[in-house]
């Protein structure tokens, strides 16, 4: 076994070598989270991982390991959350897990408060590289009804279709608003919305992180964070696993985002709220339900902020004047997300790469 502070300084570079990166901090910070969610040997054992899915044979084979001895190991590592699992038939996999999204939020149902307080320091050094310029690692997308008729969503851009589309869905509670409410900060907001799919709804059920639902809940929960004021930012893929339904007080993208000089230079959105002055009324309900502070009042109406708008559309939905519509961005300024979210992963890896 190597050195322990070693052990931790490795396991960290090899999760900084993943797309979403772990950097260091000035106070070792970074070190002291994975001290609390890593013993040694577990840091040992995780740093072997790669960021693709192999089987149990394939993970020895690599790394000169025993097979039997390695099998117990990789799913007891699985079940803390520590690395990624896939099953197939009789067939499973284990993978490396970036830190977010993925490790932190594999931790929902066992947070403690040191845990939260560390996290939610080492954020804004975190999501300094995951803002990086590039393919964006986050969407949003916008509300249904927040659209005209003539708009046509793509179906990556549609939350229900998006739902329809799913075999298996599985809702769980929101990590951030948990992590704020346990500092005793955020917001009362719905707490149960995150909702995965596929492998990870596999993942998230098999771990006791969330339990399964049907289409019409998921359908209903989509329903309910528009009421509440909630931003659909599902992964940036066509083919869609997840869909995180965040608030600007708690969720730790947007609350970081919205430090950003220019928030929509680190996001993919396509769409963009625009306000008819003489339309408006100077209600400011818009002003309280945009989560980017996109929006502010002069001479009694509302003026967006063109470079912090994210298009979700919940200033159109409660705007009883209908002054702001929501719209569709020029074809030249659209972006497509990736096919699927290891499409993503790659480009914004070669990215890195080219930038240090």
């Amino acid at each position: 076994m190597e050195d322990t502070q070693d052990v931790y300084e490795n396991l960290r570079a090899h999760l900084d070598r993943l797309p979403a990166g772990f950097p260091r901090t000035p106070t070792g910070l970074e070190i002291r989270i994975l001290k609390r969610l890593f013993t040694p040997e577990e840091a040992a054992l995780a740093q072997l991982m790669i960021f693709k899915p192999e089987t149990v044979l394939q993970v020895a084979e690599r790394t000169g390991r025993n097979a039997q001895e390695l099998a117990p190991q990789l799913e007891a590592l699985s079940h803390k959350g520590l690395i990624f699992r896939l099953r197939k038939g009789d067939k499973t996999c284990y993978m490396a897990s970036q830190f977010v999204v993925g490790i932190w939020e594999y931790h929902v149902k066992d947070l403690d408060p040191e845990l939260s307080k560390d996290v939610d320091e080492y954020f804004p050094y975190l999501l300094e590289g995951f803002f990086r310029p590039g393919t964006p690692q986050v969407r949003v997308i916008p509300t249904a009804s927040a659209l005209s008729p003539e708009e046509t969503l793509m179906p990556y851009e549609d939350a229900l279709r998006i739902i329809d589309q799913q075999e298996k869905i599985v809702v769980g509670p929101c990590i951030c608003r948990l992590q704020q409410q346990q500092m005793g900060k955020g917001c009362d907001k719905l707490v149960e919305t995150c909702l995965v799919f596929g492998l990870g709804a596999d993942y998230f059920e098999e771990n006791g992180l969330g339990r399964v639902i049907d289409h019409d809940e998921a359908r209903k929960i989509l329903v309910k964070a528009e009421k509440s004021g909630l931003v659909l930012s599902p992964s940036n893929a066509q083919n869609v696993t997840n869909i995180c339904i965040c608030c600007g007080c708690c969720c730790q993208i947007l609350k970081n985002l919205k430090m950003m000089p220019k928030p929509t230079d680190c996001i993919l959105s396509n769409y963009y709220a625009v306000v008819e002055p003489e339309s408006c009324i100077g209600c400011e309900v818009c002003v309280e339900r945009c989560q980017m502070d996109a929006i502010h009042m002069e001479d009694g109406r509302a003026l967006i902020n063109l470079d912090s708008c994210i298009g979700c559309g919940l200033c159109v939905t409660t705007c009883d004047a209908q002054a702001i519509r929501l719209l569709a961005k020029e074809q030249k300024e659209r972006q497509e997300p990736p096919i699927r979210l290891s499409d993503m992963h790659v480009r914004v890896a070669q990215e890195r790469t080219k930038q240090t």
